[in-house]
């Protein structure tokens, strides 16, 4: 049986009041090696919605982070998703590491964004995945 395996990264720096996107760079793997993420009306539908999730969890990272007023300057970011044959997630791992221009992180408020972020609302309509995981890491 094989499994279909989707990695993606980005790389974003913000603006002030509110973590809005000031530039921001999406790349995929592939069997060339990572390559800039060219959405069009030939890509495959999976691999957008591997994107629209990365997305919506990247806006929930960056605006709840803004919400705990933890203004950041730059994140890297990454999205791993393995689907089965039959395109069932089994695997989701999603890894940010933003550096932070202003304020600095209370305890619970790592915890509280990263639970944030997994009610993004593509988050919320995706079954339970067995290996799942969301890291947040500020500095």
């Amino acid at each position: 049986m094989s499994q279909h395996k989707f990695h993606l990264r980005l790389s974003c720096r913000y603006k002030d009041p509110d973590n809005t996107i000031d530039t921001l760079a999406v790349e995929v793997l592939t069997g060339d090696g990572w390559q800039p993420l060219d959405l069009n009306p030939q890509s495959p539908g999976f691999l957008l919605f591997v994107y629209t999730l990365f997305h919506c969890q990247h806006t929930y990272m960056r605006v709840n982070c803004a919400e705990r007023r933890l203004m950041l300057e730059s994140a890297e970011g990454g999205i791993d998703v393995v689907a089965s044959e039959e395109w069932v997630l089994e695997q989701l791992h999603i890894d940010f590491s933003g550096k932070l221009k202003s304020g600095s992180p209370a305890g619970g408020d790592i915890d509280y964004i990263t639970d944030r972020m997994r009610h993004c609302p593509v988050s919320m309509n995706i079954k339970t995945v067995a290996d799942s995981r969301t890291v947040l890491r500020l500095a």
